[in-house]
């Protein structure tokens, strides 16, 4: 995969998914960022890059960082914000060539966050969000490493924490794409108890908290 060629990819989408959204689609709620809307998501993905160049980068991404990036930006428009972005996308290549190729995985996430909030698919089967299932879904099993083994099947893609799918102890089946979704904490808990086709999934539910706590509403992308 070229991490560098992705992120190109993915922020020409979002770029192509934000231009010349009305007003009204701009200031929608993003129920994956239930404090955010789409102009709020999108000031702190271009946040975010410009403090990565910048060497403003706390190890923890805490929010306070976070929402800096977007209350920097409230005087600025859709298309202003877009501008923005796109004068960061040599620079941040640059970067990442240089030092890691870490910011792929925030604009591949947000992604799927500003679709489910505007209704509108896309980009499932990138190698950008397949590279990123594989590191959270790592995150995930070392959470839930101290109990019996749990399996995902996505049936194109299967994972199990420990030894073979077919003798897990609890089997979660749904898309690949939700599964993958799943291990980045956005499926919430409901979603996940009714993919159970064998076992308990309760005592897992905490270890899908991999990048913070479980929506409270069922999430579509």
């Amino acid at each position: 995969m070229d991490a560098i060629s992705e992120w190109k990819s993915a922020q020409g989408r979002v770029t192509a998914l934000l231009t010349g959204l009305s007003p009204e689609h701009a200031e929608r709620r993003v129920p994956a960022c239930p404090d955010w809307t789409v102009r709020d998501l999108l000031s702190h993905m271009v946040g975010l890059d410009a403090d990565v160049i910048a060497g403003d980068e706390p190890d923890d991404h805490n929010s306070t960082w976070t929402q800096r990036q977007v209350d920097e930006r409230r005087d600025r428009s859709m298309a202003e914000l877009l501008e923005e972005w796109d004068g960061l996308v040599e620079p941040l290549a640059a970067w990442m060539r240089e030092f890691t190729t870490r910011p792929l995985g925030d604009v591949v996430i947000h992604e799927q966050d500003l679709r489910g909030a505007l209704g509108v698919s896309g980009g499932h089967g990138t190698d950008g969000l397949r590279a990123l299932r594989d590191r959270m879904v790592g995150r995930f099993g070392e959470n839930v490493a101290h109990l019996p083994p749990l399996a995902l099947d996505g049936g194109s893609w299967q994972w199990c924490s420990s030894g073979e799918v077919e003798d897990a102890a609890v089997v979660l089946r749904a898309s690949e794409f939700a599964l993958t979704r799943a291990v980045m904490s956005r499926r919430s808990a409901a979603q996940l108890r009714g993919w159970v086709v064998r076992g308990d999934v309760e005592p897992y539910l905490a270890g899908f908290e991999v990048l913070g706590p479980l929506p409270d509403v069922d999430l579509t992308d």
